[in-house]
């Protein structure tokens, strides 16, 4: 009777455990949900040209580019991009899965199953896999480029404004003869201009002009 009683009392004590483990486990969530959304994942090409910030599910917070980078031919940079940002995708997801076993316990072996699974799709072992994380984790992260300086302030007053140009001056025509009031079509107005000679005069009778000059002669 009593190796049943103590059989019981230890089932009870099991139970006891799990159920403040459970209990431990929820009063974890609310930190483990604050720490996944604040989480981040920074990726950086081996010539610090680009730099990538992923968090919680693979989502993508920044890239950032140096003035190298954009001199780079695009499918240069466009590979280049890749390549990054593969590696801050798969930081966020080990980060994620440590949280996680932090947070609910390591009896799913979350991180070994995310580290395993991108072994794969990297083509490498866990463990050289394991080591390369290491040494990424280990190397400080790049420092975001200094922002322009601004633009220098504008005098008191308002900005000045420039006077504009004068209109351009239109050239004189060229001297010459007026034409306008004359008729080229009318074959009498050169000779309304040129003056025309006198009559000639009649002729005269010894001295006088015969004025009663008739048919008859006298």
């Amino acid at each position: 009777m009593s190796a049943e009683f103590d059989q019981l009392v230890a089932q009870f004590e099991r139970f006891q455990s799990q159920m403040h483990r459970v209990d431990q486990q929820f009063a974890n969530i609310d930190e483990m949900q604050q720490q996944l959304a604040d989480m981040e994942a920074v990726a950086t090409s081996s010539d610090r040209a680009v730099t990538v910030v992923a968090g919680p599910s693979g989502s993508i917070k920044d890239i950032r580019l140096t003035d190298q980078a954009m001199r780079r031919p695009p499918h240069a940079l466009a590979a280049e991009l890749m390549s990054t940002l593969q590696k801050a995708v798969a930081e966020a997801a080990r980060r994620q899965a440590g949280i996680v076993e932090g947070a609910l316990g390591d009896d799913m072996h979350l991180k070994d199953q995310v580290l395993e699974t991108q072994a794969q799709l990297f083509g490498m072992s866990k463990e050289d896999l394991q080591r390369v994380t290491e040494e990424e984790t280990a190397a400080p992260a790049p420092q975001r480029p200094p922002m322009p300086p601004p633009p220098p302030p504008a005098p008191q007053g308002g900005p000045v404004r420039q006077a504009p140009p004068p209109p351009p001056r239109r050239q004189a025509p060229e001297s010459g003869e007026d034409f306008s009031d004359q008729n080229v079509l009318r074959g009498d107005s050169w000779q309304s201009r040129s003056p025309q000679p006198p009559p000639p005069a009649p002729p005269k009778q010894g001295g006088y002009l015969n004025l009663y000059d008739d048919e008859d002669g006298r």
